[in-house]
């Protein structure tokens, strides 16, 4: 039997590979598990250096029988990995965007003031408009309301569903949602249709980044997880132009078509979902194994016996193993896992995010331009979807720094902008009639859209995530988007008679709560997570003693990594290895 080395030719193609030969037949199989068929080869030396590229490139292209399962197109790796954003978490956080957008532009449509005449406060005066103006909050808070019953709810259903089905549930009831409220002929019947439409769009959101999070590598899953950030605000800045488009309907179609685009992007949820895998991470807490395992296989684009997977799969079990099988009441103490430290900060991050002053903004900016600063009716129609377009296109800053400079620097440099800018618009805002102040308390709000998506739009829930436990994931991140939407239901409630009473001095609060909240908060107790795999989070909270220890056990924790068996795809060195007789 000829004895040879490939190194030469391999080295020029950049690639590690194994070969096993017998006689004059040889299989390659390169550092990530693809293996080719039985190849003949020729005896001479030379041919046989010559042959190599052309081994290679069959190697290369040659489909693995060991990754049975086919998903969306059959795509795998990074491509199955991007799939799944463009695919299922695009729409739907244009969806969130959208539903958190869409009201507030439609509150003095003539139509709708026709069809609804007791939320009118365009029309009325006094008493009647504050009367009005109260119930006009809470209209549009109810569907922050079923929002928060959702995300709770998703705690008792998620985990036994799983990711994909909570996901596809969620969709399903927000279309039904969706129908009532745009068929709405009375404010009872809307009232209904906003409830459910949150609440079925909450257990969609409150599992989304569950299962993305869980499918996503460490190294990217940041970035990965925050490009909802960005569609978020995609929604928003949408709906603002949508909005301003049908302003100049006069029949009602000027606000039940906005309404009716939330079916749209639930629809496409729905169809998309069921061609994408469960999260491997529930599949082996739930004693999955050979489907998580054919999951990882096609998440990673290698053989299921490729050496990877096996160090994934026991590292997840063993998480598995020493978390066990958790249950909610079991978040309220704290145990070896700290879980009710966890929960505090998935919590509170959320709550940050929502007491930041930005629903202040989104659920009525039109409102706040027109009656607040006292532009017109377009100009303020205008300034409202152009403060959600600038967002969008700031968002991308948190989605290329998030997995270089961390977490936790990106929250703090966010909390300090915005309660900075919340600052200035409180004293510019209170200069009614001079231009050159409302011309500024405009410019920083458009400089608050830029911290905001930056530290606190998609950031929050990729956070709650990371330090959940796999065993209380789903109950622990329910909780947090719970607290997410009570606290937005807080807010979508109180803004209208906030405004109508102590007018600019609103702005105040929200710049204190930045400042001397939620900037220290996170400087104190949120330890940094950026480039550890989920297992490792668990290991820095089970290191801790105390609710100020996991900051400091988080700088000193090394990261460890697959690195054994998680090589690169490009190599400039090569290690060609020969087993004889095999």
């Amino acid at each position: 039997m000829p004895r040879f080395d490939f190194t030469p030719a391999a080295a020029r193609l950049n690639v590690r590979i194994a070969v096993t030969h017998s006689g004059n037949t040889a299989q390659y199989t390169d550092h990530v598990g693809w293996i080719s068929p039985t190849l003949t080869y020729p005896s001479s030396r030379l041919q046989q250096a010559n042959l190599l590229p052309y081994i290679l490139l069959i190697l290369r292209y040659w489909p693995d029988e060991t990754m049975s399962k086919k998903y969306i197109l059959g795509l795998t790796g990074k491509k199955l990995r991007d799939a799944q954003i463009w695919a299922v978490i695009l729409p739907a956080y244009l969806l969130f965007g959208w539903n958190n957008g869409v009201a507030g532009a439609l509150l003095d449509l003539p139509s709708w003031v026709a069809t609804f005449p007791q939320i009118d406060t365009v029309n009325t005066t006094g008493a009647q408009e504050t009367h009005n103006s109260r119930l006009q909050g809470s209209v549009v808070a109810m569907y922050t309301l079923g929002a928060f019953v959702g995300a709770v709810s998703s705690i008792t259903f998620g985990d036994r569903l799983g990711r994909i089905r909570t996901i596809q549930l969620g969709a399903a009831i927000d279309v039904i949602g969706t129908i009532l409220q745009t068929t709405s002929f009375s404010l009872g019947q809307l009232i209904v249709g906003r409830l459910i439409t949150g609440f079925g769009f909450r257990a969609l959101s409150a599992t989304a980044p569950n299962w993305q999070s869980e499918c996503s590598p460490a190294s990217h899953r940041g970035a990965a997880v925050l490009l909802e950030s960005l569609f978020i605000s995609a929604g928003l800045a949408l709906s603002g132009w949508i909005n301003l488009g049908m302003s100049f309907t006069a029949s009602s179609v000027a606000w039940r078509f906005p309404l009716a685009m939330s079916a749209f992007w639930a629809l496409i949820v729905i169809v998309n979902i069921n061609m994408l895998p469960e999260s491997p991470r529930w599949l082996i807490k739930k004693g999955r194994l050979q489907e998580a395992r054919q999951v990882l296989s096609a998440l990673d684009g290698c053989g299921e016996n490729n050496p990877r997977i096996a160090a994934e799969m026991k590292e997840i079990e063993e998480t598995v193993a020493i978390s066990g099988q958790g249950r909610f009441v079991e978040i309220f103490s704290n145990g070896e896992l700290r879980l009710f430290n966890r929960a505090c900060l998935a919590c509170a991050c959320q709550m940050f995010q929502q007491m930041s002053g930005v629903n202040a903004i989104a659920f009525y900016a039109t409102t706040i331009f027109k009656d607040y600063l006292n532009l017109g009716n377009v100009p303020a129609r205008v300034l409202s979807a152009s403060v959600f377009t600038f967002q969008t296109l700031c968002s991308p800053i948190g989605v290329l720094t998030v997995d270089r400079f961390g977490r936790r620097k990106l929250m703090i440099v966010a909390a300090a902008g915005m309660g900075t800018c919340m600052a200035i618009v409180a004293g510019t805002a209170s200069q009614t009639g001079n231009k050159s102040a409302i011309g500024a308390a405009v410019a920083f709000i458009f400089l608050f859209s830029v911290f905001f998506p930056t530290g606190f739009l998609g950031l929050t829930f990729l956070y709650a995530s990371e330090i959940s436990p796999l065993s209380h994931r789903v109950q622990m991140t329910g909780l947090s988007t719970g607290s997410a939407w009570l606290f937005n239901f807080v807010v979508a409630e109180a803004t209208p008679t906030a405004f109508s009473t102590i007018g600019y001095q609103y702005y105040i609060i929200y710049a204190c709560i930045n400042l001397f909240l939620t900037l220290p908060s996170v400087y104190f107790f949120f330890p940094e997570t950026t480039g550890r795999h989920l297992e490792e989070v668990d290991q820095i909270f089970r290191d801790s003693k105390n609710a100020l220890d996991p900051v400091k056990v988080a700088k000193q924790f090394p990261a460890k990594t697959l690195a054994d068996v998680e090589m690169p795809v490009e190599k400039t060195s090569v290690e060609t290895k020969e087993r004889v007789g095999l």
